[in-house]
């Protein structure tokens, strides 16, 4: 008895779920800027244009199923205010990089975002170059301090000479109740105590100058 009474409070009253962005349906129009989310320039722009026309905007932001394509000229976080990440999760994004040039600018995923339409803007971040190096970040108004500098790590594929399109990184955060490790493409590169990380908050994406970049995925996924 005492069982079923447990399943019947289980079924009244559902484990709290997480906002998600669903990759496969667009947010407003296809190959339109999508209607639900933020930009955030690094550096105040207002005269900065956000549109889905490449050769007349400074940063191309377009629902591209499945996923998004983002052409940054000024670099940016880009972020749907409903994808909240808290208590313990998994967050993760697939991200494909065009040829980047000779450019060392970075893309990846945040979280733990607050404010970030104000002033005391905060978050941390975990982002990866075409070098083969990642880094893991924190920006706190207008400062920013390290948590691991740019680190080498075979896990990471990298445009090249011989590549025909684009190159695929899968990033994943696990936050755990002592731990946060950070992934690359199935392999762990960091961890670090949860209290030195900042970890509920918004969840999003971080594109720095001048890159060209496909999100086929980004989610999150409570864990218990």
């Amino acid at each position: 008895m005492k069982h079923v009474l447990l399943a019947l409070i289980v079924m009244a009253y559902p484990l709290a779920t997480i906002a998600q962005v669903d990759p496969s349906v667009a947010d407003g129009e296809n190959l339109m800027v999508p209607e639900s989310w933020k930009v955030r320039l690094d550096h105040s722009s207002p005269d900065a244009v956000i549109g889905a026309v490449p050769d007349s905007v400074d940063i191309f932001f377009v629902n591209m199923t499945p996923g998004w394509h983002i052409t940054t000229g000024p670099a940016a976080i880009f972020y749907h205010p409903d994808l909240m990440a808290e208590g313990n999760y998994v967050l993760e994004s697939i991200l494909h990089l065009f040829d980047p040039g000779s450019r060392r600018e970075a893309f990846g995923i945040f979280m733990g975002g607050h404010d970030l339409e104000g002033d005391e803007i905060m978050y941390d971040y975990f982002l990866l170059r075409n070098s083969g190096e990642f880094l893991i970040k924190r920006r706190t108004g207008s400062e920013t301090s390290l948590i691991q500098d740019w680190t080498a790590s075979d896990s990471i594929v990298t445009f090249g000479p011989e590549t025909e399109s684009s190159v695929k990184n899968h990033l994943r955060v696990d936050v755990l109740s002592d731990t946060v490790t950070f992934s690359v493409n199935g392999t762990e590169v960091a961890s670090a105590p949860r209290d030195q990380v900042m970890t509920d908050g918004v969840a999003g994406l971080r594109i720095n100058h001048a890159l060209n970049v496909h999100v086929s995925d980004l989610k999150v996924t409570p864990l218990e």
